[in-house]
């Protein structure tokens, strides 16, 4: 009786793993090769108003932080862009409807590794992410 138990218990245990590894395989690419993005990533408006002051600050963390793979004017043609620089154009007008504030906020807070874009969420304050955002969006082509 005590082994059926046993074997009961193993089997319950087995069977659990085995979900747990099946759910796992069904979800998306690991998350450091994806965006992680914030739940309200596409509503998050920019607290801050966007003026000539803001514009000039996100310019400067812009040339400090991200000139280097994005390119002075930012068409993803730095000298440490990775292989997808279409992926790093941030003028091309087409791409505006899936990279709102709030989405670009995250992806500058978060990074991701392939195509590369480190995470500043260590190096740069919200207040300086939502300049860097603000900047970014005005080089989108109209």
């Amino acid at each position: 009786m005590r082994f059926r138990m046993m074997c009961a218990a193993a089997a319950a245990v087995l069977a659990l793993t085995i979900a747990q590894i099946s759910i796992r395989a069904d979800e998306a690419p690991p998350m450091q090769n994806t965006w992680i993005l914030g739940e309200d990533a596409e509503t998050k408006k920019n607290p801050h108003p966007v003026d000539d002051k803001m514009l000039a600050a996100g310019k400067a963390i812009y040339k400090n932080k991200c000139e280097r793979c994005h390119g002075p004017g930012g068409l993803g043609d730095g000298p440490d862009a990775d292989d997808a620089a279409t992926e790093m154009d941030l003028t091309n007008p087409k791409r505006a409807p899936r990279n709102t504030d709030g989405i670009v906020f995250y992806k500058v807070l978060n990074g991701r590794k392939k195509p590369k874009m480190p995470p500043f969420k260590d190096e740069l304050s919200e207040e300086q992410i939502w300049q860097v955002v603000a900047y970014a969006q005005s080089l989108r082509k109209k």
